[in-house]
């Protein structure tokens, strides 16, 4: 949900950006691509949910991924950094990597986009999927995964045309979504490395995070009971005040949804 929130305030506030100004349809692709992104990070670890959610292939994936943020954390770390194995929260939770996501979905749909944006649709609808119903959802289903993430890209790309999805908006998505991810790792007890490899007081691998007294435990209670749902109810409202911008939700024409 945190990806969702993210990419929805960038397009509501951002309404005289072309970001803020796209058309529904694309609005909804960077909306699933955001939700699916912010999950992305987290391919470092093989117990995490988006290592889950394909089978054994996902799985494979993250344990590749895992072994090289491995390498990278010992070859680039200094000696103030932690002598840990460094394949979770590692590469993949710095801005570097974000980057790299943004403009490799964005390279790929402008020169693929006939096969590239079903495959990457399915793929982070995917993601989005799990980790919305993660709570419920029977933990090694891939089936089912498999079946909503193909009925949701079905459907998304029978109501967007190839020239409906901008592959700079579907690239920011992605980018947007790794990011709101390091901002939920950043408030937690451990913080997120998100600068690397920029060295911090000695350290490439510096933690990002604000004061203890304002961070809170990975998945407890202050997060499930509080943030979370904080987190899905403006993800909600502004989701609906950007689609408002998009001329997708006439009959909300009579409520200013975000009166800034």
């Amino acid at each position: 949900m945190s990806g969702l929130l993210a990419w929805s305030a960038v397009t509501a506030i951002a309404s005289t950006h072309p970001i803020g100004q796209l058309s529904p349809q694309s609005w909804a692709v960077g909306a699933v691509l955001a939700t699916g992104a912010a999950l992305l990070p987290d391919l470092d670890h093989p117990g995490s949910t988006i290592s889950r959610t394909f089978g054994a292939l996902s799985s494979g994936l993250s344990a590749g991924i895992n072994a090289l943020s491995s390498f990278v954390y010992r070859t680039t770390r200094l000696k103030r950094d932690s002598k840990r194995d460094g394949g979770h929260r590692g590469l993949t939770h710095t801005l570097v990597f974000a980057l790299f996501a943004a403009v490799f979905t964005a390279a790929v749909i402008q020169n693929s986009q006939k096969w590239a944006l079903p495959v990457l649709m399915f793929v982070f609808a995917g993601l989005a999927v799990r980790g919305i119903m993660n709570d419920w959802c029977p933990k090694q289903d891939a089936l089912l995964i498999t079946a909503v993430s193909a009925g949701i890209t079905w459907a998304m790309i029978a109501w967007t045309s190839q020239t409906d999805a901008s592959a700079a908006a579907c690239g920011i998505a992605v980018g947007i979504g790794c990011f709101a991810h390091y901002v939920g790792d950043a408030i937690t007890e451990q913080g997120c490395p998100i600068l690397w490899p920029i060295p911090i007081m000695g350290k490439t691998w510096f933690p990002v995070a604000p004061p203890k007294i304002m961070r809170m435990k990975t998945g407890g209670v202050v997060e499930m009971a509080i943030v979370g749902p904080i987190v899905t109810i403006l993800s909600i409202w502004l989701g609906l005040a950007a689609l408002q911008g998009t001329g997708a939700l006439p009959f909300l024409d009579w409520v200013d949804l975000l009166p800034i």
